[in-house]
């Protein structure tokens, strides 16, 4: 049986999220707007849903399930969507000077 890694989302986001117009297609989400609340196991993100709410921990809209396999689903209104991380770019000249500079020296260029 799969066992899931819950998210819930900051409670601060909560109403922003659950008052954002629906899109379709996966859903992008920041690390940073999460925090992990424990692992579940049941065979599907719906038995999860069902399982937690019995719980009293119920999963709110905004809510994310990881799988071990890494797939992310987000609770949604109309179900379970798909997700994906947004990882924050990383500037490669921030507190590194040598950041930036090629890791092979450069050939001889002709005079």
């Amino acid at each position: 049986m799969p066992t899931y890694t819950i998210f819930r989302l900051r409670q601060s986001l909560h109403q922003q999220f659950r008052w954002a117009p629906h899109t379709s297609g996966a859903t992008e989400v920041r690390p940073k707007d999460y925090e992990a609340a424990g692992q579940i196991e049941a065979p599907s993100p719906y038995a999860a849903w069902s399982r937690l709410r019995e719980e009293g921990r119920p999963l709110r809209v905004g809510d994310l399930l990881e799988c071990v396999k890494g797939e992310l689903r987000i609770c949604k209104y109309v179900g379970f969507e798909e997700a994906h991380w947004v990882l924050p770019e990383t500037r490669a000249d921030q507190g590194n000077p040598s950041a930036g500079a090629p890791s092979e020296p450069l050939p001889p260029q002709p005079r």
